[in-house]
């Protein structure tokens, strides 16, 4: 399977209404770089690539609009057909939060929640067979390999957190063929890994039991969980969970930035 086969969740997006604090918050945590795309900015939206450090390729975006109505951070799923899509999601209990919308001659998106409230996107890029023939060639083989070897501050994972985790896997199963098989290195967490068509996991769904909470979050690779937390604390963040370390050496965290959006922060296990 590609990177950028349907169904991989290859993206994540910042929608705000205050574009220069969350550059300024994840600037200084994470060491994110920014960058205005003129092509999908449009319609008094200012569409802002962000990159980790080193990294030449954007791994998510800051859709900035001064008139949003809420902040929220949410992955994107690669779509073969958004509008196709929407109608299929929709019949399996999802709701639209922003209905299939194209973007200049660049991409369609469409922004719905899933049946336990987690806003997520379907990302569908409209170029030419041609132009994306040329894009493969020049960048999708170190945007791939930038997803297996991720760097220090890169979107590296996506984790759902689940108070009815049998209806969860069975939406997003049928929504996208996900496939999700119990970690046994969790340390007996109630916790799953979620293959998206690879033949490695990009991503995890934790059953927190019917008194926790739901959320659908990007997760960032960083080199010192319990530092980096404290630093989001310093700049203003709420630690929600953790530092916590599963029996691998795992370690992990989960944030909410002070602006309402929730994100994990994870080192790689030590254990061999």
């Amino acid at each position: 399977m590609g990177f950028m086969d349907p169904g991989n969740v290859v993206w994540f997006e910042i929608s705000t209404a205050d574009g220069q604090a969350v550059k300024d918050f994840y600037g200084s945590l994470l060491g994110w770089s920014f960058a205005v795309d003129p092509d999908s900015s449009v319609n008094g939206v200012t569409y802002t690539r962000i990159m980790a450090p080193g990294m030449p390729f954007p791994m998510g975006a800051i859709y900035d609009n001064a008139h949003s109505p809420e902040e929220t951070m949410n992955v994107s799923i690669v779509s073969a057909d958004v509008a196709a899509d929407q109608k299929k999601l929709e019949s399996l209990g999802a709701s639209v939060v922003v209905p299939a919308t194209q973007v200049s001659d660049v991409t369609t998106f469409a922004r719905l929640a899933d049946p336990q409230g987690n806003v997520f996107s379907l990302f569908q890029n409209n170029q030419t067979p041609e132009r994306l023939k040329e894009f493969a060639g020049q960048a999708g083989e170190q945007m791939q390999e930038m997803a297996a070897k991720p760097g220090p501050g890169s979107y590296a994972w996506f984790e759902i957190g689940t108070t009815n985790p049998a209806a969860t896997q069975d939406f997003y199963s049928q929504a996208f063929g996900w496939r999700l098989v119990f970690d046994d290195s969790a340390g007996g967490k109630q916790y799953y890994n979620v293959f998206t068509g690879n033949q490695w996991p990009s991503g995890g769904m934790y059953d927190l039991g019917a008194d926790g909470i739901d959320y659908l979050m990007p997760d960032f690779l960083v080199p010192d969980v319990p530092a980096v937390t404290a630093k989001a604390q310093e700049l203003g963040a709420t630690v929600e969970f953790g530092p916590d370390a599963n029996p691998d050496g795992l370690v992990y965290s989960r944030i909410v930035d002070p602006r309402g959006n929730r994100f994990g922060l994870f080192s790689m296990p030590t254990a061999a």
